[in-house]
């Protein structure tokens, strides 16, 4: 890569471990997707040292907890306003790991600025309730309050795509409700997570309130199991996240797991700018980031009585986004985060096509990049109708009504979040109240999240929520404190 990254070309990254700085002797290099250049070597804890974060993570769970909410905000604040100062930097380092382009790459680094800021507001605002108890005659003169606490250390594993703000979303709020946390980035991308680790080290948390291990999945298991770590927040695929359930059945265990998204577009919305702005739209949001997002458009539902018009500019969408050199801004496509991974999506393609599918666009592989691919007349038992692609691929077809989408979309065993375009006020509330989804969103690709907001899935896509106070309530639980004998 001819990019200045602003790092040096291999910069060695230390874990932090109970908040400081660790070097060992064992160092794996990082590269980057596209040609595997290396861009980075991690320094990996051994086992000793793992286990020195994980003790020092349950030695923190009481000074942590009695850390008070202006210095929770304060260490936030810190961090979103160091991401901001650096963030070029930060944009290039996911660039330079995790493949994607650096317009998306930029995106993501304001984003998880304005993360760390949420959270520190939330964290000034995460409050009690007060319930008058005195509704009964058995319970008069007493009252109640109701505080939310940390169920103690969190272990935090996070996926490649998102190497920086889907970190953020595990540690900005676990420190907001005071609970210490140990993050397991994913191997093929640790660097955003040891940025992070180095910005909160600037901090004056207590020291065993994070840890930033980046070992290899071998590991995970162990730190599955562990007691000191009571909750496991979890983003990947759902063969994994489900095994981690299992496996921890006593623990609290929240997971954000996958999707095969759908977008349903109705016959209402039919003139030109509708029907132009819908097909760019999805096909910016069904391959953006090589189509690796977890609510990435990956089957698209059309009403009949506007598919002849829409199919022209859908295709004509897909095949016009630019891919290849990830540091080019226009650049809209990048590579998969692997030749494996490349394999893999090619390998459903074609399945695809031998069951009859027909590619309108894209369909070919150039090493880890793989051009934005649009199929028709896709059978729904190949594996992109029913499972989840995480490539750029998506497949259209058309439905005789919202009835029928909406009985496609639920036929399915995920239900992360699906995008819906018309503008007739019925049909949206019927689309929130009968789609079997954790969000609807209206004029627009299922892709949309806003970093504030619940975000997650039923049935297959998971349980619980991200989004700063909502995960901050599933890393928490309810404690009553009764007072006796008031004059309310």
């Amino acid at each position: 890569m001819a990019q200045d990254l602003g790092l040096p070309a291999a910069r060695e990254w230390p874990s932090y471990v109970a908040g400081e700085m660790w070097t060992g002797n064992e160092l794996v290099d990082v590269t980057h997707p596209g040609d595997a250049s290396v861009v980075g070597r991690v320094h990996v804890p051994d086992a000793a040292t793992v286990d020195r974060a994980l003790q020092a993570a349950w030695d923190a769970k009481a000074p942590a907890r009695a850390t008070s909410a202006a210095v929770r905000a304060e260490a936030l604040m810190h961090v979103s306003n160091r991401l901001a100062e650096r963030l070029e930097e930060v944009a290039q380092l996911i660039t330079a790991e995790n493949g994607k382009p650096i317009t998306w790459a930029r995106a993501e680094a304001g984003r998880a600025v304005s993360t760390f800021r949420w959270a520190a507001e939330e964290a000034r605002r995460f409050n009690g309730e007060f319930q008058r108890l005195d509704t009964e005659k058995a319970t008069e003169r007493r009252a109640a309050i109701i505080r939310r606490f940390p169920y103690g250390p969190v272990l935090g594993i996070s996926p490649f795509n998102f190497p920086i703000n889907l970190v953020a979303h595990k540690v900005a709020p676990a420190i907001a409700v005071g609970a210490p946390i140990v993050v397991k980035p994913a191997p093929a991308t640790p660097l955003g997570a040891l940025l992070l680790g180095e910005l909160l080290a600037e901090t004056d948390l207590p020291r065993g309130m994070f840890s930033v291990l980046p070992v290899s999945n071998d590991v995970a298991p162990m730190l599955v199991e562990d007691p000191r770590l009571p909750v496991i927040s979890f983003t990947g695929s759902e063969p994994v996240g489900f095994a981690i359930k299992r496996q921890a059945a006593d623990k609290h265990v929240i997971l954000e797991l996958g999707g095969n998204a759908a977008a349903i577009v109705l016959d209402d919305y039919s003139s030109d700018e509708d029907l132009k702005w819908a097909a760019a739209r999805i096909a910016m949001y069904g391959n953006s980031q090589a189509g690796q997002t977890c609510v990435s458009v990956q089957r698209v539902f059309v009403e009949e009585g506007i598919a002849d018009a829409f199919m022209p500019h859908l295709t004509e969408a897909v095949a016009n986004l630019p891919s290849g050199d990830v540091w080019d801004p226009a650049t809209v496509v990048g590579p998969v985060i692997s030749e494996q991974a490349a394999g893999r999506v090619m390998e459903w393609i074609d399945e695809a096509v031998d069951a009859g599918a027909m590619v309108l666009a894209g369909g070919n592989r150039n090493g880890t990049f793989i051009d934005a691919t649009l199929l028709s007349n896709v059978s729904p038992h190949v594996r992109v109708a029913c499972e989840e692609v995480f490539g750029p691929v998506m497949s259209v077809q058309t439905i005789k009504n919202l009835d029928e989408g909406i009985q496609i979309v639920n036929d399915s065993r995920f239900g992360l979040q699906t995008g819906i375009f018309t503008h007739d006020i019925q049909k949206i509330f019927r689309a929130h109240r009968e789609l079997e989804v954790g969000g609807v969103v209206v004029g627009d690709a299922p892709t949309f999240r806003a970093d504030q907001m619940p975000y997650g899935g039923i049935k297959a896509s998971g349980t619980g929520r991200e989004g700063l106070r909502f995960a901050m309530q599933d890393y928490t639980f309810d404690k009553v404190l009764v007072l006796t004998d008031l004059d309310l």
